[in-house]
């Protein structure tokens, strides 16, 4: 659950966010309600696409395939997750000034209105698409759906009711800050995506074990416990990992990390103020 809370928390922010900017910048625009509203619908309508077509192919796969598609997932996942914690490594702070300039540019009649529209619903359909995605991972991955529902629920409440503060300056949180720490817990999430892509294409015969176990913690922290589904599902804990696993995890992490340090350091952007609250 906790894991669920924090992506979903995480995605709901960023598009709360993208779409509170943009609210803000453009106070009194005509009609901005009718077509920043119209962005909301098209980018969850194009999240809920890809949950029907994910789910579709689920039901599809079985046997072999279900290791496969469970790999396969687990592991889009990862690069989703990289992708994501690099490009935040080196745009996070350039996020806000990017969305203001879209309002602003709206405003003074240089950009159409659907641009509203377009700006919004690309990020509501990013961030859905990410979530239903993460989701698929951690279920491969053996999270339970009752705890992924409440999880999903609470993070999807969290996330609104921060970015509805944000937009009516009622909470300020240095945002580089706040994206550093939940990079680095992504980070470690998606090491443990990895390290169970590995345990699954190892069951479809495709890897080799390489070692296993390499180690026994199950005296110590049992796989079925609560403690340990919840390390599993956050950091991908294991008792009895293989050779393979760890490879996976320890590679993931190192590629992860390098490349949020090699594209930090690459973009400067000046700090940005929030807009100012509109009531």
């Amino acid at each position: 659950m906790l894991a669920t809370l924090l992506l979903v928390f995480r995605e709901v922010l960023e598009a709360a966010l993208i779409v509170g900017i943009v609210a803000a910048a453009t106070r009194g625009v005509a009609s901005r309600a009718r077509w920043i509203g119209g962005g909301l619908a098209l980018g969850v309508a194009g999240a809920m696409i890809v949950a029907v077509c994910a789910g579709w192919i689920a039901d599809a796969l079985s046997g072999s395939g279900q290791e496969w598609f469970n790999a396969t997932v687990l592991l889009a996942a990862v690069v989703m997750i990289g992708w994501h914690v690099v490009w935040m490594a080196r745009h996070g702070r350039e996020l806000a000034a990017q969305m203001q300039s879209v309002g602003r540019d709206v405003s003074s009649g240089t950009r159409p209105m659907t641009a509203l529209m377009a700006v919004v619903a690309i990020a509501v359909l990013r961030e859905g698409s990410e979530i239903v995605l993460f989701g698929y991972g951690l279920l491969a991955s053996g999270s339970s759906v009752p705890a992924l529902m409440l999880g999903a629920v609470l993070g999807l409440f969290a996330g609104v009711a921060l970015g509805v503060a944000m937009y009516f300056g009622l909470l300020k949180i240095p945002m580089r800050h706040f994206f550093a720490a939940t990079n680095g817990l992504l980070v470690l999430l998606a090491a443990g995506m990895a390290a169970s892509a590995a345990f699954f294409l190892i069951q479809a015969d495709v890897l080799h074990k390489w070692a296993e176990p390499l180690w026994n913690t199950g005296w110590l922290l049992r796989d079925d416990s609560t403690l340990g589904k919840a390390l599993h599902a956050l950091v991908g804990y294991t008792s009895q990992p293989s050779g393979m696993q760890l490879l996976f995890y320890v590679a993931t992490l190192v590629v992860l990390i390098v490349g949020m340090r090699v594209f930090s350091g690459e973009a400067a952007p000046s700090r940005v103020a929030m807009p100012p609250a509109v009531t």
